[in-house]
């Protein structure tokens, strides 16, 4: 028996991982005729490398299907393991579900294991997860980026708040997913630490 649900964790993992991989950002600037996205400034496939391009509704469909790519895996196998699972294997499904929906994101194999900094997807499973912490977290966002107009210090404060967050909101079992997650969004977000100790990380709005 545990040898099934081992491998249901298995297919849980990789199902995410697939679902995450989808480069949304680079397909939609693609089909707009924009080029590759991934050769200007950031060179990440996510929506604020696609608010670069001018394009503000390509930006927000950016936003909405990598996080929707977050979510849905989590939801699919939280249904599955309802039915044929306990309560424990089903958190436990969820939350490698969600942690390996960001690292598809981050690591495509399409793109040869490059991709975005993943904090859309990491948000849509955490909405999956425990829409409640992700609405604080969402306001520890705005509020971030409103005081910094810097989008990787909003994305970075909100990714390290979010399991403190959800801890004092009463949600134990997302706590280890949101750490592992916060360790993937933090090493996708390198070059922007460098740019930030440097002074050299552009605001939201700003022309390079």
């Amino acid at each position: 028996m545990n040898g099934v649900i081992d491998l249901e964790l298995l297919f849980a993992g990789l199902l995410a991982f697939a679902l995450g991989s989808i480069p949304f950002g680079l397909l939609l600037t693609r089909a707009a005729g924009l080029g590759d996205i991934r050769s200007i400034g950031s060179g990440s496939i996510g929506a604020t490398n696609v608010l670069r391009t001018g394009n503000k509704k390509l930006a927000a469909a950016t936003v909405l299907l990598d996080a929707a790519k977050g979510a849905l895996p989590v939801i699919v196998v939280g249904m599955v393991f309802a039915l044929d699972g306990s309560g424990q294997e089903r958190t436990l499904a969820q939350g490698i579900a969600a942690v390996a929906a960001v690292a598809g994101h981050c690591w495509t194999p399409w793109l040869r294991f490059k991709g975005g900094k993943g904090f859309a997807t990491a948000a849509g499973a955490l909405l999956a997860l425990a829409w409640p912490v992700m609405l604080v977290c969402a306001a520890i966002w705005a509020a971030t980026l409103w005081l910094s107009r810097i989008s990787s210090v909003s994305s970075m404060t909100t990714v390290l708040l979010a399991p403190l967050v959800a801890w004092a909101m009463g949600y134990p079992q997302v706590i280890w997913p949101l750490v592992a997650i916060a360790a993937i969004v933090l090493v996708q977000h390198r070059a922007n630490i460098g740019r930030l100790m440097r002074g050299e990380e552009p605001k939201v709005g700003e022309k390079k």
